[in-house]
């Protein structure tokens, strides 16, 4: 846990990805001395009955000054940079939501922000971070279980939840586009998973097929990426269909020279039930492993690298990286 009692606020909660921030966090040993939100966000009673101990800060410049070590940032898409800023500015890590930015202007101003004033940027992947599967796929790719990572293939599919959904969800200038908003998550995998420090987009595209009454929604994406290290490819859509169980049946293969991993992180169709079932297959072993109980260690490691100033938990560089290349697609997709 965090030694020297750190503690961390809530800055928007427009996005349920605050809940496992907080609660992450919490876990941690991070004091969170409360909120703030603009208006009254979907999310807001489900945060409030999780925290309800927590006080709403009355405005942004409160919240900004109340000491905190870390702000965690789930407000709507487009506004998180700004706060993002505010929040370095008044000497605060920031942990955001992904997408941490909407476009590149605003990516240069928090690269430019992190070099004047030393504060941590960290994009919550919550695909990787909030997922055991991810974790213990890590582990055996680092020993070397399916030898040199060449190749991933990340799936992302999303429910739709059309009716819940804000007005800015379905607003390009707000979310950012299918590929800045969601495919991000692959990136960082992709990038992690092959050990990758800068990679190419080869091909991106992106298309609304079935909701052309709200036509600024993409709801399918792909992204082809090369490395020097191996190649990627990545789909993501909001097509989830209704009888699935959960949001979502996200998958990662990652193939090596010596064998193969899956992650079925969400859902086993057909299958063992829960989550977080990992699928290994090398010379010597070919089986379903449960990784439920393989742990989240980003978060311990962000708090360790707010006191130590160190890059445990993810490189900056690697932050920066995956957010340009998501932006870089989603701008390659919009031009065709």
């Amino acid at each position: 846990g965090a030694e020297m009692g750190l503690t961390c606020v809530a800055l928007g909660l427009d996005h349920r990805h605050i809940y496992g921030m907080t609660q992450n966090m919490i876990e941690a040993g991070v004091t969170c001395l409360g909120y703030w939100t603009g208006g009254a966000p979907e999310t807001l009673p489900g945060f409030q009955s999780r925290f309800p101990h927590l006080p709403r800060f009355a405005t942004l410049q409160e919240a900004l000054v109340c000491g905190a070590d870390l702000a965690l940032i789930s407000a709507i898409p487009s506004d998180r940079s700004q706060l993002t800023i505010q929040a370095m500015q008044e000497g605060m890590d920031v942990m955001s939501d992904k997408p941490g930015c909407t476009t590149l202007a605003q990516l240069e101003q928090i690269k430019a922000c992190v070099a004047q004033t030393g504060r941590i940027w960290s994009v919550n992947f919550s695909e990787r971070f909030e997922t055991p599967a991810s974790t213990l796929a890590s582990q055996l790719v680092a020993d070397g279980a399916i030898g040199k990572v060449v190749q991933t293939v990340g799936l992302g599919p999303h429910r739709l939840n059309r009716a819940t959904r804000p007005d800015w969800f379905f607003r390009k200038a707000c979310f950012g586009g299918i590929l800045t908003d969601i495919a991000s998550h692959q990136i960082d995998q992709f990038l992690h998973y092959t050990g990758s420090q800068a990679a190419e987009v080869v091909h991106a595209f992106t298309a609304n097929y079935a909701n052309l009454e709200d036509p600024e929604l993409q709801d399918f994406g792909e992204i082809s990426l090369r490395s020097d290290m191996g190649t990627g490819y990545i789909r993501v859509d909001w097509f989830t269909p209704d009888a699935l169980p959960n949001w979502g049946d996200g998958r990662l293969t990652i193939l090596g020279t010596q064998g193969y991993i899956e992650l079925r992180k969400y859902v086993d169709v057909g299958g063992q039930p829960g989550t977080d079932h990992v699928i290994l297959v090398n010379g010597d072993r070919c089986e379903k492993i449960d990784a439920s109980g393989a742990g989240l260690p980003y978060f311990e490691r962000l708090a360790h690298d707010i006191e130590h100033r160190s890059e445990t938990a993810m490189r900056q560089a690697h932050c920066f990286t995956v957010m340009e290349l998501a932006l870089r697609a989603q701008q390659m997709a919009d031009e065709r």
